[in-house]
């Protein structure tokens, strides 16, 4: 058993394709648009590993940040890059890009990860 995608509303389909490819290589498929639920448009970001993230967009989506405080439900993504370079690699550009929440560090559990946040806000952990 595994996860086939998780999904993330937004209200640029396309600012969030981009942020996807350009970060994490990611391979953008093309627009669906539903005949069943008017204004609903969506683009799979499919991962090297398999994984993918349904990017999905409508006339009801809020633009802004996502509320970041605590509380029951998902709470961010994570996507391993193979190496603790990469990820050094990676924090170097969101940061210029003024995307990365907290720079490359070994966690209490082991992990050496960075965390950014995504055109709308949402956070990804970057993990070796």
């Amino acid at each position: 058993m595994r996860i086939a995608h998780v999904a993330l509303w937004t209200a640029d389909l396309d600012a969030s394709a981009a942020f996807w490819s350009r970060h994490f290589g990611a391979t953008v498929g093309d627009e669906y648009v539903s005949r069943n639920r008017p204004g609903f448009r969506s683009r799979f970001a499919r991962l090297g590993d398999g994984g993918a993230i349904e990017l999905m967009t409508g006339p009801w989506v809020e633009d802004g940040p996502i509320d970041a405080r605590e509380r029951a439900g998902w709470v961010h993504v994570a996507v391993s890059l193979g190496s603790e370079a990469a990820v050094d690699d990676l924090a170097r550009r969101l940061a210029a890009e003024e995307a990365l929440i907290s720079p490359p560090r070994r966690t209490g559990d082991g992990y050496y990860e960075a965390v950014a946040k995504t055109p709308e806000g949402a956070l990804v952990e970057i993990v070796a």
